[in-house]
C-alpha cells in the first residue's frame, strides 16, 4: 500500500495533480500543461505553478512549452495514488451505491485515508468477492 508522504507532497492537491498527470500520460501518451488544465477544468496559469512545484520537488520534469514527465519517484505515488482510488471504488461499489455518490466519497476518502485502513478495505474486498451470499447480504442491508 502507498506509504505515507511528507510535507507538501501528502496534499490532496498534488495527489490530483500527479493522478491527473499520470491518466493522461496512460491515456494518451503524454501530458502537457493544457491537457491538465482542461482535466481539472482550471487555469494553465495554475497549472504551471504546480507543475513547477512538482518539478522542484523530483516528482516530474517539465519544460516550458514542452510536455512532463514524471520520475520515478513522481510515478510511484501516482501508481500508489491511483490504486487507492481503485481500492475506494471497487470497495463502495460492491455495496451497490450509487457512482455519482461512489465518486464524491472516494474523492474526499482518498486524500486522508490511512495505509492500515487501505489495506483492511482492500482484505474484505477480497473477502466479499469470495463471499458471494454475504456481499448480497451487505448489498440488500445498504439498500
Amino acid at each position: 500500500m502507498p506509504a505515507k508522504t511528507s510535507g507538501s507532497r501528502s496534499s490532496a492537491a498534488v495527489e490530483d495533480y500527479l493522478e491527473r498527470i499520470l491518466e493522461l500520460i496512460n491515456t494518451k501518451g503524454y501530458a502537457r500543461v493544457v491537457d491538465i488544465a482542461t482535466s481539472l477544468r482550471i487555469s494553465q496559469a495554475s497549472v504551471t505553478n504546480m507543475v513547477q512545484r512538482l518539478d522542484a520537488e523530483g516528482l516530474l520534469k517539465y519544460e516550458k512549452y514542452r510536455g512532463l514527465v514524471l520520475t520515478i519517484a513522481g510515478e510511484t505515488l501516482a501508481r500508489n495514488i491511483a490504486r487507492r482510488h481503485e481500492l475506494l471504488s471497487e470497495f463502495l461499489q460492491l455495496l451497490g451505491l450509487d457512482q455519482r455518490v461512489i465518486d464524491h466519497d472516494v474523492e474526499g476518502m482518498e486524500h486522508h485515508i490511512s495505509p492500515a485502513t487501505l489495506r483492511a478495505i482492500e482484505a474484505l474486498t477480497d473477502q466479499l468477492r469470495r463471499r458471494p451470499a454475504l456481499l448480497a447480504r451487505l448489498q440488500g442491508a445498504a439498500s
